[in-house]
């Protein structure tokens, strides 16, 4: 293989490898756009923070701290040094009272004895500087043994040095050997930045809310409830709501447009189907004149189901119903015609629909079962967002192959049960273009009694 094969080997590897990282850290992040704009915001500025306490400690809090742990060992020393220029047994007043006035710590010489062991350390006390400072600074000054206790609880410090004829005992202050500034600052830094994140928090959420109110005033007009939109927000997004209230009103303007249309079209088609059936019953009522008849009937019906198809139902309003109550109502109407029909309800059934459209649906899918089988039964359920209601029936039923051809406008399977022999086949391409435009959906599967099962499924 040549060397332009291999790198092209390569890179194709690598391109792989970079996808599939970029893919995997795609599914760590937040798929919101309000989550991934705080993302945005507050990532640099925690990286910001970090970057600038980690110099901070690095740089000039450790800087500071040695330069007071070596003024601190300065004076330790000093003190150690005039105990050993002093005369063994001598008074020490004077010179305590001296390290106390002049350099601020407590001296006090001890009889010999061992030192104490070294005291254990905390986690964060490896972070403090002054553990690491301090002793190293005493050791580059005092050539004695020495014990350090920097990590207790209180404001203290205490320093000894083993000189062999006694242990030289000092106190002194935490805050001669580090900043004591430094909390300050850490403080000030992160309270900033929790300020900045609720501010950032507050203007987020007011120009996401926007966004979603689009979003919502979309997926409403989509379903068939028309509500009034008013676009807020940045410009940009203002600028989004008004084209949407454009192409609103454009939609709104085309189906007016088209619906007054099919009215005159379905008048002028009425108007003459009436003069036949006029012309018809002037004749002798003969076995002709009963097929002639028959005709125009099947002709009346399948204008309306053409003109239904293409008006889609679209003029009507969304208002609130329980469904419940609408399909007890069909059970009724069916159980009249002879059917034996059952009802289940489980849970509430309050939907925002448009009740006429919904109906057609729901009478298509009964009448559709009422037909073919014997037996009917009808389930109505909640499922979350959801509501549910099944259709099934023992009849025939459809090849499982031919089920998505049901719904197709004009298509007559040749034993198809969706549609009689006087049907335009347009019955569940009617439901199912209703059930969408609700943002729902009607799908057919096996029947528990052995025949078909039509669902309906609509949100709440």
């Amino acid at each position: 293989m040549t060397a332009i094969g291999y790198s092209s080997e390569a890179w194709r590897l690598g391109r792989g490898l970079w996808r599939s990282g970029a893919r995997s850290l795609a599914e760590l992040f937040p798929k919101g756009l309000y989550a991934r704009s705080l993302l945005i915001v507050i990532l640099p500025m925690a990286l910001l923070q970090v970057g600038v306490a980690y110099l901070f400690m690095q740089r000039h809090w450790d800087l500071v701290t040695h330069r007071l742990s070596e003024a601190v060992a300065r004076d330790v020393a000093a003190v150690v040094d005039l105990y050993r220029a002093q005369p063994l047994g001598a008074d020490d007043r004077r010179l305590r009272e001296i390290a106390s006035e002049r350099f601020r710590i407590s001296v006090d010489l001890m009889p010999p004895q061992p030192l104490p062991p070294v005291l254990p350390r905390r986690f964060f006390d490896f972070l403090d500087p002054l553990t690491r400072a301090l002793p190293h600074e005493l050791g580059q000054q005092l050539k004695y043994p020495i014990w350090v206790d920097t990590v207790g609880k209180s404001g203290l410090m205490e320093i000894r040095v083993d000189l062999g004829f006694g242990v030289v005992r000092l106190i002194t202050k935490r805050t001669l050997a580090y900043d004591a500034n430094v909390h300050v600052f850490i403080f000030w830094m992160f309270g900033a930045s929790l300020v900045l994140i609720l501010v950032a928090i507050l203007f987020l959420r007011n120009q996401i809310r926007p966004i979603l109110k689009l979003a919502n005033a979309a997926e409403d007009f989509g379903k068939g409830r028309f509500h009034d939109f008013h676009p807020r927000g940045a410009r940009e997004v203002r600028r989004a709501g008004y084209a949407f209230n454009e192409m609103k009103r454009r939609i709104e303007r085309a189906n007016e447009q088209r619906t007054a249309m099919l009215s005159g079209v379905s008048h002028d088609l009425k108007t003459i189907l009436t003069r036949f059936r006029l012309s018809l019953a002037m004749l002798e009522g003969d076995a002709e004149t009963q097929d002639l008849e028959k005709d125009v009937d099947e002709m009346q019906a399948m204008l309306e189901g053409y003109l239904a198809f293409a008006r889609g139902d679209s003029g009507e309003s969304a208002t609130p119903i329980d469904l419940a109550a609408m399909l007890e109502e069909m059970r009724l109407d069916a159980e009249r015609q002879g059917a034996s029909v059952v009802l289940r309800v489980i849970g509430r059934l309050d939907v925002t629909v448009r009740p006429l459209a919904i109906k057609r649906v729901l009478s298509n899918l009964v009448g559709n079962a009422q037909r073919y089988g014997r037996r009917m039964e009808i389930c109505a359920v909640r499922e979350g967002r959801f509501v549910a209601v099944h259709v099934d029936d023992d009849g025939p039923g459809v090849p499982l192959d031919r089920r998505e051809d049901v719904f197709r406008p004009f298509i007559r399977l040749d034993e198809a049960r969706n549609q009689d022999q006087s049907g335009s086949g347009l019955g569940l391409s009617i439901a199912r273009d209703i059930a969408r435009s609700h943002g729902g959906d009607v799908q057919l599967a096996d029947s528990p009694l052995g025949g078909l099962r039509a669902s309906l499924r609509i949100p709440v």
